[in-house]
């Protein structure tokens, strides 16, 4: 049997990890994670550090798409800006 990857990778508008990751007490005590999921944002971020593709973390997660996947990334990107005043 041949896997034929349908899926493609240029993401044409850029994702708002806001519009995919929610935090709230209620849900994985506050983890950030993709919104109407329980799947935390640092275990996709750590399939990808691991080097999965999206096509595979996608099979593993079928409840998610490419769109939570970049915004996972758009989320440590912007953690990794933000400014802490010493």
């Amino acid at each position: 049997m041949v896997l034929v990857n349908t899926f493609r990778y240029n993401l044409k508008m850029p994702v708002n990890w806001k519009d995919h990751i929610q935090s709230t007490p209620e849900i994985l005590h506050g983890k950030p994670c993709i919104l109407g999921t329980r799947i935390p944002v640092s275990l996709i971020l750590g399939y990808l550090s691991a080097g999965y593709t999206y096509t595979q973390i996608i099979e593993e997660f079928p409840d998610l798409t490419q769109q939570n996947i970049a915004a996972c990334l758009d989320y440590a990107r912007d953690l990794a800006e933000f400014n802490v005043a010493v």
